[in-house]
């Protein structure tokens, strides 16, 4: 017999691998599987009897028949299964297949019987149930999440190293459930990553924030699209981060120098003064002193452990390397998809696509993992290759903000290169060169090419 489960998962028939779970389903009627189906697919259980002339209890009948059935069949082919399903899933979030092979049997609809008769369940986000992903803690996931959302605003750029310090599975749909219509956050005009119930506040923090000097209102709402100017002005005056300078009427930010009567130029200075002056002092004591004097976010004081003044004492405390704390050992980061190396690590290339900043000229922000296996592990650090791509050489920074290259506008247009093509950086450590490279697919794919063609339609 052949039967199909749904489409996107494991057929059985000829030519299909045999497993036991597989077995177990197809010894199934027609009926059973197909009541099943209907009920993972969400389907209420009047709506399953009314399907097929049934009544809704004798629908639930059928469905605790078939989950003995496939659990009957585990005991007896794998005695360990729920063991193994424990093993193999972690607590946050792990992918069905990655179950699947744990008990070696194929992926499909089965499955998650197994799954939940050994206790585990999906993860929960603000999205609904993670479909086919189980875990050992079902909130585990919506709590990392909500530390993403708190340390919002952010550019897209840094939703990697967030996803990363917050060990995010990888293969997790993030950016599906950020873009979610119940997601705390909302995708910018930038791509910027914003709080929905503050996304013009936050337009506006990001866009002083990349300016670095005061600026009038009438200049803001443009800018972040916001169509009254005195809106948005009455926010901003109701938001601690955000200052008016009188009599000029600006608006600046409050973690600026000057403003307030704060004199630190960045976190890094704050965090280096207090634990001058209180350390030896936990981390949490710390961050909670630095955000009074200087407000910044938990994740930016986070980067400030990095820095070669800051250690930690056998007790765990913060204090100075001068004072006889060790620096804080960092461990390699997961390596992002756009990154790769060689076998012996003389070889690193960075895929970039091309925003507005870039052109604009700003630095590009890279993953830590090309610092850390550089060996850039404390701030401030920074190695120089040579190239013939840029103005001056290629320089890789760990500061304590982060990881970044240098602006790469000049390449980005000589080549004539705009917003979403791609580009690949290639550093070389034996020689210190460098390389740049424009890397769209093809001419077809690629935007730039697109706009050229376009033009000359148009003509």
């Amino acid at each position: 017999m052949e039967h199909h489960v749904r489409e996107g998962e494991l057929t059985f028939g000829n030519d299909s691998p045999v497993d036991w779970l597989g077995a177990a389903w197809t010894e199934l009627s027609d009926r059973s599987r197909a009541v099943y189906v209907a009920r993972n697919d969400g389907a209420t259980l009047q709506e399953i009897g009314d399907l097929h002339g049934f009544t809704r209890e004798y629908a639930r009948q059928i469905l605790g028949k078939v989950e003995r059935h496939i659990r009957d069949h585990a005991e007896i082919s794998l005695r360990e299964w729920r063991d193994a399903l424990v093993a193999a899933c972690a607590e946050m979030a792990t992918p069905q297949a990655e179950l699947a092979r744990a008990i070696g049997v194929a992926n499909h609809t089965a499955v998650r019987i197994l799954a939940e008769a050994a206790g585990l369940r999906p993860p929960r986000t603000w999205a609904g149930d993670l479909i086919d992903w189980w875990s050992t803690d079902s909130t585990a996931l919506a709590r990392s999440l909500k530390r993403i959302v708190d340390a919002a605003p952010f550019r897209n750029q840094a939703l990697t190293a967030l996803a990363t310090e917050h060990e995010i599975p990888d293969g997790a749909p993030l950016e599906t459930l950020l873009t979610h219509k119940r997601s705390p956050l909302v995708q910018g005009i930038g791509e910027e990553w914003l709080r929905r119930r503050a996304r013009f506040r936050d337009a506006a923090y990001l866009w002083l924030l990349e300016r670095g000097s005061p600026q009038r209102v009438e200049m803001i709402a443009p800018a972040i699209h916001a169509e009254n100017p005195r809106a948005i002005a009455e926010s901003m005056r109701r938001d601690d981060r955000f200052v008016q300078i009188r009599p000029e009427g600006t608006w600046a930010l409050a973690e600026w120098p000057g403003l307030d009567g704060t004199d630190y130029r960045s976190a890094s200075e704050v965090v280096i003064d207090l634990v001058t002056k209180f350390g030896p002092i936990s981390k949490t004591d710390l961050f909670a002193q630095a955000i009074q004097v200087y407000p910044v976010s938990k994740w930016r004081l986070e980067q400030c452990m990095v820095l070669d003044q800051i250690g930690e004492t056998s007790d765990g405390l913060i204090d100075l390397i001068a004072r006889g704390a060790h620096f804080i050992e960092t461990t390699e980061p997961a390596k992002p998809t756009n990154m790769a190396s060689n076998d012996d690590g003389t070889i690193y290339g960075i895929r970039i696509t091309v925003d507005k900043d870039m052109i604009r000229g700003s630095g590009v922000l890279v993953h830590p993992w090309l610092t850390w296996r550089l060996g850039l592990r404390r701030a401030p650090m920074s190695m120089n290759f040579d190239t013939d791509d840029l103005p001056g050489p290629m320089i890789v920074r760990r500061n304590g903000s982060g990881a970044q290259l240098p602006s790469l506008r000049h390449f980005l247009l000589k080549r004539g290169l705009v917003p979403g093509c791609e580009i690949v950086v290639v550093l070389m450590t034996e020689s210190r060169v460098s390389r740049i490279r424009h890397a769209c697919g093809s001419t077809a794919s690629c935007p730039a090419q697109g706009l050229t063609q376009a033009h000359r339609d148009h003509r």
